[in-house]
C-alpha cells in the first residue's frame, strides 16, 4: 500500500467512525431517554463496532507506514474512545505533516 492510499483510507476511516458514534449516541438518547426506540441502537451500534475495529487497524498501518512516535500511535489509538476525537486526531495529524506521502519515510524507498 502506498502512504497516498494509506492516509486517505486514515481519513475517511477516522471521518466514518466519528459519524457512526454520533449517529449511536443519537441512538441511545432515543432508546433511554425517549424510550420510543431501539432502532438507532440496533442499526448503528454494530456499523459503530465495525467502523472501531476499522479505525483501530488502519490506525496500527499509518502509524506503521508513517513511522509514527509510540506517543503519537497511542494517542490516535486512545482518540478512537471518546465521541468524536478521531475527528481531532485526524485534524492534528493532517496539520502536523502525520499523514502526509511526501514526508512519509516509506516514500523515500
Amino acid at each position: 500500500m502506498t502512504p497516498a492510499l494509506v492516509a486517505r483510507a486514515f481519513r475517511i476511516v477516522a471521518v466514518a467512525e466519528a459519524c457512526s458514534w454520533a449517529c449511536l449516541l443519537v441512538g441511545m438518547f432515543v432508546k433511554w431517554i425517549l424510550r420510543t426506540s431501539e432502532i438507532g441502537v440496533t442499526i448503528f451500534g454494530p456499523i459503530h463496532g465495525g467502523l472501531f475495529i476499522a479505525y483501530v487497524l488502519v490506525t496500527v498501518l499509518a502509524a506503521r507506514t508513517f513511522r509514527w512516535s509510540l506517543r503519537t500511535t497511542v494517542v490516535a489509538l486512545v482518540a478512537s474512545i471518546p465521541p468524536l476525537a478521531t475527528l481531532w486526531f485526524e485534524r492534528r495529524a493532517s496539520r502536523e505533516g502525520r499523514l502526509d506521502p511526501q514526508l512519509s519515510p516509506a516514500s523515500a524507498r
